[in-house]
């Protein structure tokens, strides 16, 4: 039985062993976990007057108090002062500051609520928005300008901020315009509820409408009257409409632009032709670029800029590419992807000089762009030698830090959660020894995640070793061998699906090292003959890896025998990494980097870079990413 079973059945007998007469150790904090859960007042109260000297004690007294927070009568300010007292500096004292201000705020005890908040250190949007709310109740007016300072970045803000920002529209000191800008947004993320809210804040604005736009925007457009456009808001109402009919059906929205152009100015056109634009560049459609020409310079998202380069790319079209990145923010312009896309298209117009110069900026660093700028100057990636070294009373600065024991010992109790958190408050503001000390502290336990994301945080270009781990090589080796797998590639993609973490589940059902969904895990069972299999072998590690790695190799074969190819199929389903081919060669990293969905894209970024770290590692060579990456094959249909 694998370490994570033995310890789910260990705490389960604890539980069990526990007598009537009182709880000690790990089965009274297992136990505070479940009565916190199940809203158990009673048991919560009877563990917490229970005196202990266990690590996790000051668990049972949050949990309490927590629950105390959740009921109608809360208890005394002085109760909950005492705990951030006692237990200062610890996570558990920020988590029950953040509970309690967010009950001064249920509560509307806004003065209360500005005396707690300056001691938190973290506060998250819906704190931040409360935090302002607290202000403007409080006379505060000053609250409106620092809203409207932040206006753009407040698009998905918390239905928290809802005062305020309505109050900032109503005040003027957010114009129109903005909150019509934000309208737009919202409606084009699909995100009806807050642009219904906006809509409220406007003079010319009808919510009831919107709930046709979004469901019927075709249908809308087509009983338009003639003078729709004679106010803001009507005119608004056709735009949402358009943007929202260009995601379920992109040539009629077209049609029905062309038929609405002449009631529209001509900055809404250009609007929609970005919007346009971007679903065609989605959809690797040539009319992409003709669309965004008809944008013209028309305020575009970051997402529209970006794939105003990208539609550019996959037409290999370098001059085209370099004005789109020098239409990019100052700020795009530095991230590496589009320094080295810029060096790409000035050595493609024959600007050699440039382009060496901006290869350098970025060449040798450990991530996608900076191997593939190290292959243009003819510097393969290697990996420096050597294993992390730190002295003992180096690594005893990790050891002896009390929140990383307490994470410790909630990580072997299988509370990841609780566990995480702890981990990470811990490493707020530490320097690099510490990080990697930590890092090796993690790895002694096994806990592959923390050690590898640790590593990463105290040094992002070094501790291959710590951050490149290859740990199950008993159980991955022989399913390498016996599928005709490449190691390197395999340890990529596992490191990237799950960290090593073998009770690693992902919010749509893809559970263990492989991160295997149950319906592929039976599809695969299946096509290998494997007798016997149900869902919950996934989370067995022997099972889940020769699930996983069969399915990398059913996936390979289907595609091309390429790995980019396989990489992205593993991830969005290889019907579509077969479809974002081209009709055309195409070099393997302009299909990465047209890939249509983010996360997808990411995600081969990583398993591609990955893949050659672990190569440079464990073959002891230089590696090239750009040779691995390769040429992707036209789509059969265009041949």
């Amino acid at each position: 039985m694998h370490k994570a079973s033995w310890g789910m059945l260990f705490a389960a007998c604890l539980v069990f062993a526990t007598s009537a007469f009182g709880q000690q150790g790990e089965a009274r904090i297992l136990a505070a976990r479940e009565a916190i859960r199940t809203g158990d007042r009673n048991t919560l109260e009877r563990l917490a007057q229970q005196p202990d000297t266990h690590l996790l004690d000051p668990y049972v007294r949050y949990w309490l108090l927590l629950n105390k927070l959740a009921r109608p009568d809360a208890p005394p300010a002085t109760e909950l002062a005492d705990f951030l007292m006692q237990e200062a500096g610890s996570v558990l004292a920020e988590r029950l500051r953040a509970d309690w201000l967010r009950r001064l705020a249920k509560d509307s005890d806004w003065a209360g609520f500005l005396r707690l908040y300056p001691d938190l250190q973290s506060p998250d949007g819906e704190l931040r928005c409360h935090h302002w709310t607290a202000r403007l109740m409080n006379g505060d007016r000053g609250v409106l300008a620092d809203v409207a300072a932040q206006w753009h970045d407040l698009t998905d803000a918390h239905s928290a901020c809802d005062t305020v920002l309505r109050a900032a529209v109503s005040s003027g000191v957010v114009s129109a315009d903005d909150a019509w800008w934000r309208f737009r947004r919202q409606v084009e993320n699909r995100n009806t509820g807050n642009a219904r809210s906006t809509l409220a804040w406007l003079d010319d604005g009808d919510s009831s409408a919107l709930e046709q736009v979004m469901k019927s925007p075709a249908q809308y457009l087509d009983r338009l009257p003639a003078n729709f456009a004679t106010n803001r808001g009507g005119r608004e109402l056709a735009l949402a409409a358009l943007v929202r009919l260009v995601r379920e059906d992109m040539p009629g929205a077209h049609v029905r632009l062309i038929r609405l152009q002449d009631r529209l100015g001509a900055d809404d056109r250009a609007y929609v032709y970005s919007a346009l634009a971007l679903r065609a560049s989605w959809a690797q459609d040539r009319m992409a670029r003709d669309w965004f020409s008809a944008a013209g310079d028309i305020p575009m998202t970051a997402e529209q800029r970006a794939w105003r380069v990208r539609s550019a790319l996959r037409d290999n079209d370098w001059n085209a590419v370099l004005g789109a990145i020098e239409r990019l923010n100052a700020d795009e312009q530095q991230q590496a992807e589009w320094i080295y896309w810029r060096a790409r298209s000035l050595a493609g117009l024959n600007r050699r000089a440039e382009a060496e110069a901006l290869y350098a900026r970025i060449a040798g660093a450990p991530h996608f762009y900076g191997m593939l700028a190290g292959d243009e100057l003819g510097r393969p990636f290697v990996v420096s030698p050597g294993a992390t070294a730190l002295s003992a009373d180096q690594l005893r600065l990790a050891e002896d830090d009390p929140g990383l024991r307490r994470a410790i010992a909630l990580f072997q109790l299988d509370m990841r959660t609780e566990a995480v958190r702890e981990w990470n408050w811990s490493l707020r503001g530490q320097d690099e020894v510490f990080r990697l000390a930590a890092s090796r502290l993690a790895l002694k336990y096994d806990i592959f995640d923390r050690a590898i994301n640790t590593a990463e945080l105290a040094s992002p270009n070094g501790a291959f070793d710590l951050r490149f781990l290859t740990p199950y090589r008993d159980l991955i080796e022989p399913q390498v061998r016996s599928q005709g797998l490449d190691m390197n590639w395999v340890y990529g993609l596992m490191r990237q699906e799950s960290r090593f973490v073998v009770p690693a589940r992902s919010s749509s059902g893809a559970q263990g090292l492989m991160q295997v969904m149950p319906a592929t895990g039976k599809w695969v069972a299946g096509k290998i003959g494997m007798s016997g299999y149900h869902q919950g072998l996934l989370a067995e590690p022997n099972t889940n890896v020769q699930l996983g790695t069969s399915y990398m190799r059913l996936i390979l074969e289907d595609l091309d025998n390429h790995p980019v190819l396989a990489s992205a199929g593993y991830n969005a389903g290889p019907g579509r990494a077969k479809r974002w081919r081209d009709a055309r060669p195409l070099e393997g990293a302009i299909y990465v980097e047209t890939i249509p969905f983010d996360e997808t894209r990411d995600y081969v970024k990583k398993v591609m870079a990955n893949t050659v770290i672990y190569a440079a590692m464990l073959d002891g060579q230089p590696q090239s990413l750009k040779a691995r990456l390769g040429t992707i094959a036209p789509r059969p249909d265009a041949q």
